[in-house]
């Protein structure tokens, strides 16, 4: 390993289309790595900037934390540039056909397993609710976890569109994220970071409001 591993954030604008309608959005794609190698976690909109965030780094892997089209749009595009793999939930194949009908990821996500970045251990979580295929990513030699959309700060990921439903999110944060170490830092797919500590609180709040 070359230097300590870093988290690096590159922010990224675009847009998510699905069932008919389209948003504005600004998405986070992290960085995980040291200065020899990195993991990419979810390559959004702009496969240029996220390759110039790479620099001459390998990358071990482009990571999906889910098939909805604003945090793989740039997926295949990024993998050419940088020769890497490209790795997703089999469960989110659906939703990441609407946008790559052409094209398949490299590889698979599965819950339980490790991408080993840097020396640092980086492990999947299957997360489903807010995509049946959605994974979250916790390096705890980090004191971090990679929410995509599943948490974020204020409460759980959307789950009013095609392929998510709320009682499953709630199951998947409060059994794989709320039981994670209260200092964990959780960066988000959108916006801030926020903590697990912080979030636990307010499961209930979250339950009664039932979106």
């Amino acid at each position: 390993m070359t230097g300590a591993v870093r988290v690096d954030k590159v922010v990224t604008s675009g847009q998510f289309h699905l069932d008919g309608g389209s948003w504005d959005v600004d998405n986070n794609v992290w960085l995980v790595g040291d200065d020899d190698e990195v993991l990419v976690i979810d390559a959004a909109h702009d496969a240029a900037a996220i390759a110039e965030a790479v620099g001459r780094r390998r990358v071990v892997a482009i990571a999906c934390t889910h098939g909805h089209d604003d945090h793989v749009n740039a997926a295949p595009t990024l993998a050419e540039l940088v020769g890497a793999p490209i790795l997703l939930h089999r469960d989110d194949l659906v939703l990441w056909r609407m946008a790559h009908p052409d094209v398949e990821p490299h590889g698979v996500l599965a819950d339980g397993d490790v991408i080993e970045v840097g020396g640092v251990a980086v492990q999947v979580l299957h997360t489903p609710g807010h995509a049946p295929g959605a994974v979250c990513l916790f390096a705890p030699d980090l004191g971090v976890v990679f929410s995509g959309d599943t948490l974020f700060q204020g409460g759980p990921g959307a789950t009013g569109r095609s392929y998510s439903d709320f009682g499953t999110i709630i199951e998947s944060i409060k059994d794989r994220l709320l039981t994670l170490p209260p200092a964990t830092t959780v960066h988000t797919g959108h916006g801030d970071d926020t903590t697990i500590g912080a979030e636990a609180p307010h499961l209930d709040e979250w339950l009664a409001r039932g979106h």
